[in-house]
């Protein structure tokens, strides 16, 4: 049976995009940090700035401990603001391309999936405060403007993320007003008639607040016939001080994607006699009046109090709403390689609203015991997320495609009814943990906590209600040893637990997933710091995680729990190898493996490279240079159909700066520089074409 859209049947595509959308307004566990000038006030996320290198030192990610990555006992990647401006690296999708290990699924124009070592990636953070995804993908093309960084930590993060799967966390660390003015602007042009402005600046507003606004606008047409996207991005943060130990923030984001002519599903991977189909680079099944509009709207106001001796407190208020609203058009069956016939049509208009409430405490200190200090965090949080969805189905579903009527963009626009309420959900989530880290003589250092969560999910689906309560306790533990002053071994346990809202056969909610992750390695600091090396292996397993079944009436998705398993070794290196060279290099290989010893999702490819350098030239220094390579081995798929190949691939960037005068500087950067082929997903049976050689110029401002 072939994959039919998800949108219509399990409230879908909207509910992913919503809950990305949650941690955009929720604020970090943050703490003072004074300027030279005592009376001037400013608010930092844990970690430095990261305009200038490809590393950082610390990261509160893991275990909001703001530890060094030395110090993390779990495999952690960071993407500095420095590589994401080199790169142009602009989207979501093309930041998470370049991490050790992460692949993109882009399954359609406008929605994706990430996964790493073997599993989804469901856990999507913001300043290390938010709420897994309900559905594992996203929905949207959504900006990397508003952030400083972005830390990847890989493996169950038990301590943060009670819920979700044993990939990864994606936690985002947002801009942050300083406390002088400052402002930077720049515009982009493009193939294919694209255009970016971007606007960044800091505003002082009195001595001890400041603001930082955000704005950009992004749109243009695309390789792919009849697709334009149009991106919106518009945030402004406020924070200040009410005295000496009391800090407050408030802020509100606003991101627009708005795709026309975009996919629902994409292009048939083979013909009825299992042969491949072979389309152009710019085939789409998209029509000329074919939309979708993702909307995030997130409000957060946040106060962090001082206690004293070192201890402080962090309160979160957010409030997100999302709207989402498309009309799309499917192109489903098989194709007869001879008649062209066997592709028939299927149309939908879908609307959802999405909307969320969270609250989050945490609280953070030192404490002496046994004639050591050792440090402690402990917190609380609770989460009501609602959605409510309509679908309307067009009355031509099932009309023949013969011939190349599926691409060519001419099926004409149905007349929708006023549609029928697709479902809903309302989900509940109590959540508390606490972490400690144990001196326990220095050179030791333990790791030690637990997550306990309480999740309380109502819901229907196209007339069929269902309802699941479940709570769990998670434990994490962590051992680093420093074996000299700048090499470190580390070994952890995490595990990690997911109230999931697929349903089986019967239309009742999927027993939660469980899963947890053991993991030993090596990181070093080389270079007075300025470099982290770490290598790893690890072990991951999930069960119960959900798999398409099939179809009730043709149409109707259900789903069985299934278990697997991934183990691997990961390598990495990054940050600033001399005065003038950044650089960063992860390699990853594992095996994942069924409960019987089978190879499983396979589409993910064993083996990955992701580098990046960058350099800047002592005789010439307006003039920096770089390159990145991202390489994976072969993947395919596989049903009673046919079996899908796609060998290993390459794919080349190159840049290059030239600063014209401290204020002014001109970019270019030549993507897919060696027009590589190749098909942007093997998730399932139909997939679409990555973009050929593209250049693009930039002119940046800097005040």
């Amino acid at each position: 049976m072939q994959h039919q859209p998800s949108e219509p049947r399990l409230l879908p595509l909207a509910l992913a995009c919503a809950l990305f959308a949650a941690g955009h307004g929720t604020a970090a566990a943050a703490e003072p940090d004074l300027a030279a000038d005592a009376n001037v006030q400013t608010v930092k996320v844990t970690g430095e700035t990261t305009k200038d290198g490809y590393s950082v030192r610390d990261s509160a990610s893991a275990t909001r401990l703001d530890l060094s990555l030395r110090e993390t006992p779990q495999s952690v990647s960071v993407v500095t603001r420095a590589k994401l401006d080199d790169f142009k690296l602009n989207s979501i999708s093309d930041m998470l391309a370049t991490v050790p290990g992460v692949t993109v699924e882009a399954v359609e124009t406008d929605r994706v999936y990430y996964t790493a070592r073997g599993f989804d990636i469901t856990n999507f953070q913001y300043d290390s405060v938010g709420l897994p995804f309900v559905f594992g993908n996203v929905t949207g093309n959504f900006d990397t403007a508003l952030y400083d960084r972005v830390d990847i930590v890989r493996g169950a993060n038990g301590l943060l993320s009670s819920t979700g799967n044993p990939s990864a966390t994606v936690n985002f660390v947002r801009k942050r007003p300083g406390n002088k003015l400052a402002a930077q602007a720049g515009l982009t042009f493009g193939r294919w008639g694209n255009k970016r402005l971007d606007v960044d600046a800091t505003i002082p507003l009195s001595e001890n607040w400041a603001a930082r606004v955000v704005l950009a606008r992004d749109q243009g047409d695309s390789y792919l016939d009849r697709y334009a996207l149009k991106k919106t991005v518009a945030s402004v943060i406020v924070q200040g001080s009410i005295d000496a130990n009391n800090k407050l923030a408030a802020g509100h984001t606003y991101q627009k994607s708005a795709a026309t002519g975009n996919m629902w599903g994409a292009l048939p991977l083979y013909y009825t006699d299992g042969t491949p189909t072979s389309y152009p680079r710019s085939a789409n099944v998209g029509t000329d009046w074919s939309f979708q509009d993702a909307i995030v709207n997130s409000t957060f106001a946040e106060w962090t109090h001082g206690f004293g001796n070192g201890w402080t407190g962090t309160a979160t208020l957010t409030y997100n709403r999302s709207p989402n609203e498309s009309e799309l058009f499917f192109v489903s069956g098989i194709q007869d390689r001879a008649t062209g016939l066997g592709l028939t049509s299927y149309t939908s208009a879908y609307d959802s609203i999405f909307k969320q409430k969270l609250a989050d405490g945490t609280v953070n200190g030192t404490f002496d015991l046994g004639g050591r200090r050792h440090d402690l965090s402990f917190g609380a949080s609770w989460s009501e997320s609602e959605i409510d969805s309509r679908s309307a189905s067009g009355p031509d579903t099932g009309t023949s495609l013969p011939g190349n009527a599926a691409v060519d963009g001419s099926y004409p626009r149905p007349a929708f009814g006023a549609g029928v309420g697709a479902g809903g959900y309302t989900d509940k989530r109590k959540n508390a943990f606490v972490a400690a880290r144990w001196n326990l003589a220095d050179d030791w250092k333990l790791l030690t906590g637990a997550n306990t969560v309480k999740v309380d999910t109502r819901g229907s689906s196209y007339g069929t209600s269902s309802y699941r309560s479940a709570s769990k306790t998670t434990p994490y533990a962590g051992l680093v040893y420093d074996i000299n002053e700048t090499l470190s071994a580390y070994a952890s346990y995490s595990s990690i637990f997911n109230a999931q809202s697929e349903m089986d056969f019967n239309r009742q909610l999927l027993a939660p997933v469980e899963g947890r992750t053991r993991e030993v390695g090596l990181k070093s600091d080389l270079l007075d710091g300025r470099v982290q090396l770490s290598g790893a292996v690890f072990k991951t397993k999930q069960t119960n995680s959900p798999e398409l079944a099939g179809y009730i009436n043709g149409l109707d998705a259900f789903y069985v729990g299934v278990e697997a398993e991934s183990q691997g070794v990961e390598l990495e290196l990054a940050g600033q190898l001399s005065k003038n060279w950044n650089a960063s290099i992860g390699f990853t290989q594992m095996s994942m493996e069924g409960n019987e010893g089978q190879d499983v999702r396979t589409f993910i490819p064993r083996k990955t490279l992701r580098t990046a350098t960058t350099y800047r030239f002592a005789s010439m220094p307006q003039l920096k240079v770089g390159a990145s390579i991202n390489w994976q081995s072969r993947i395919y798929i596989e049903d009673a159909v046919a079996m899908v190949r796609q060998g290993g691939y390459a794919t080349v960037g190159l840049m290059a700066q030239y600063e014209i005068n401290p204020h002014f500087r001109i970019s270019a950067n030549l993507n897919n520089a060696t027009d590589k082929t190749y098909l942007k997903s093997l998730f399932w049976n139909q997939s679409f074409y990555a973009a050929p050689r593209n250049a693009s110029v930039s002119l940046n401002w800097t005040y």
